[in-house]
């Protein structure tokens, strides 16, 4: 039975995208389980890997669940994550965002 979930997102430059995803994720990877390879843990059984992979980086998306997605767009905005504000989408709102390679991260919400 499978009982975890890791998302990924490829990227060319893992540097860069650590400072990113230390942004949006508001600290440090949780996990360096490899050269290449940076972890977050989001809950229990769930996560988002980002991994070093010039040739695919860009081509990646995933959806984040938030429980506020106003004040997430708020501190978003702080810190200088682009984004154009939460619109309506999927039954939802979604909040859309591209990390420095045009990784596509949707971050959802009530």
């Amino acid at each position: 039975m499978i009982c975890r979930i890791l998302a990924s997102c490829t990227v060319s430059d893992l540097l860069n995208a650590e400072q990113w995803y230390t942004l949006l994720f508001d600290r440090e990877p949780d996990a360096r389980p490899m050269p290449g390879l940076l972890e977050w843990h989001l809950g229990e059984t769930s996560g988002l890997q980002v991994w070093s992979e010039a040739g695919r980086a860009g081509q990646s998306s995933v959806v984040l669940g938030e429980s506020d997605l106003d004040a997430a767009a708020s501190r978003l905005t702080a810190i200088g994550i682009h984004h154009e504000g939460p619109q309506p989408g999927g039954g939802a709102r979604i909040l859309q965002l591209a990390d420095p390679d045009g990784n596509r991260v949707v971050v959802t919400g009530e």
